[in-house]
């Protein structure tokens, strides 16, 4: 047993080389993501195969609602990663356990109302979208059905956010395969054997979800017995809470924008029939994988900034970015290797359309050899949020995205036709690289630990 791995399998991030600890913090993480797009992908693939490019297009379209109904309170994750690594790192233990009881009773609480909005708001927003006449009844069907089980995403990610504070990145990656797998044997008895068709695959999506996060406070009480989660203890902190609220809602508003900004486009992309939302959605799945190294890294570098940050170690939060930088772009560069050459024999997954696979290669040519930016992009926020500074990187977010990236896209696609309209994210992810880089070069952050306001 290492000097920096607990008897637990909590990972103390203030003890030694950077560029290993977020490297072996980062594995686990990229095979966990693995598994959640191949959890999306046989979703896709099993209705583009024996559905029909309608249902996969239906699927595709849901996506971006869910993920902006449920953003708010993925922020609440992320803010509880953040808030248990800097407390952790300062070895308050007492501090992390009433987080996590403070924590559970937001999720509790709030799950319910959640799920009615996004219920009552399925049909408004999918209009809105442009959805097309074809498609509408599929996709009505796949949201509305998984807003049901919403609840069972929203366990899973703060599940996931508090063992990444602790700087346990295995044991989330258990939660998901056993996601995964259901959701697999779900999802092809309910379609190829029962003939479900999208409704199948919702079903089966929410069943596994609802399924792990109930065997992760499980496992969790197991293994940690310093935190003991009881979902309706109903054990709250106004403080603890508003310092959740301080950091988990601008990551959540952030992320909710970036789904609007995604349903915007994808408005622009529904103008042009089932075969290129297809193939759009097809590449979309593909380029998931490419960034999954530099989601991974990222969120590695958030739990080792606020590790440091909570003990007082500034002098390696610097080191920690240039390594977690360095390796996302070499994952980057063997992505384009990958992907560009290859990617009509992936795209040939979804399915054998020759149009819905040059739809999607459109895609890929255009934003694949720019993915530089966005890793850099990306790497400051992290390095920002894990710090506990929350407001420049939802600030970068959204101007990149609506600043940028949207106006790009519509006038792209109406200047240059609308395989070009793609350009449109290298377009916002340089405005993001420039308003982080400035923040990060400006220091501000540096004085936003949370530990620190709580001493």
């Amino acid at each position: 047993m290492s000097s920096q791995q607990s008897s637990h399998g909590m990972t103390d991030m203030t003890q030694g080389r950077p560029a290993r600890l977020i490297f072996f913090f980062a594995l686990p993480l990229l095979v966990g993501n693995i598994f959640q797009q191949l959890y999306n992908m046989v979703d896709s693939i099993v209705v583009g195969r024996y559905v029909g490019t309608i249902a996969l297009a239906a699927v595709g379209t849901g996506f971006p609602l869910i993920f902006m109904l449920s953003s708010l309170f993925m922020g609440l994750g992320i803010g509880a990663t953040v808030m248990v690594a800097q407390y952790y790192g300062a070895q308050d233990h007492e501090k992390v356990r009433r987080t996590v009881d403070t924590i559970y009773t937001a999720l509790v609480v709030g799950a319910i109302p959640l799920t009615v909005i996004g219920l009552l708001l399925t049909d408004p927003l999918l209009w809105l979208m442009n959805v097309p006449a074809d498609t509408m009844a599929d996709a009505r069907t796949y949201v509305l059905i998984v807003f049901g089980g919403i609840v069972g995403t929203l366990g899973y990610n703060v599940n996931a956010g508090i063992l990444q504070g602790l700087g346990d990145s295995r044991t989330p990656l258990l939660f998901l395969a056993i996601a995964c797998v259901i959701n697999i044997v779900l999802d092809l008895t309910f379609v190829i054997v029962f003939h479900m068709g999208v409704a199948g695959v919702a079903i089966a999506t929410i069943i596994a979800q609802i399924f792990s996060w109930i065997f992760g406070i499980f496992y969790i009480n197991r293994k940690y017995p310093m935190l003991q989660i009881h979902p309706f203890s109903f054990r709250f902190e106004r403080q603890l809470f508003s310092q959740l609220i301080r950091l988990g809602i601008p990551a959540g508003i952030q992320q909710a924008l970036f789904s609007l900004g995604i349903m915007t486009l994808q408005a622009l992309v529904n103008r042009y029939g089932a075969d290129f939302i297809a193939g759009f959605n097809g590449a979309n799945k593909l380029d998931t994988f490419a960034f999954m190294p530099i989601q991974s890294f990222c969120t590695a570098v958030t739990t080792f900034v606020g590790q440091n940050i909570g003990a007082g170690r500034m002098d390696r939060v610097r080191s920690g970015t240039r390594s977690a930088l360095v390796m996302s772009w070499g994952f980057c560069l063997g992505a384009n290797l990958l992907l560009l050459p290859f990617g009509p024999v992936f795209m040939r997954m979804f399915s054998t359309s020759p149009a819905v696979i040059d739809a999607g290669m459109a895609y890929l040519n255009r934003v694949l050899p720019f993915y530089f930016l966005l890793a850099l992009f990306f790497t400051l926020s992290s390095v920002m949020r894990g710090a506990g500074e929350m407001m420049i990187p939802m600030i970068s977010s959204i101007l990149s995205l609506w600043l940028a990236r949207v106006p790009a896209a519509y006038l792209l696609d109406a200047l240059f036709g609308r395989d070009n309209m793609f350009f449109c994210y290298v377009v916002g992810w340089l405005v993001g690289v420039i308003v982080s880089g400035v923040a990060y070069f400006h220091g501000g952050w540096r004085n936003k630990a949370v530990v620190t306001q709580q001493s």
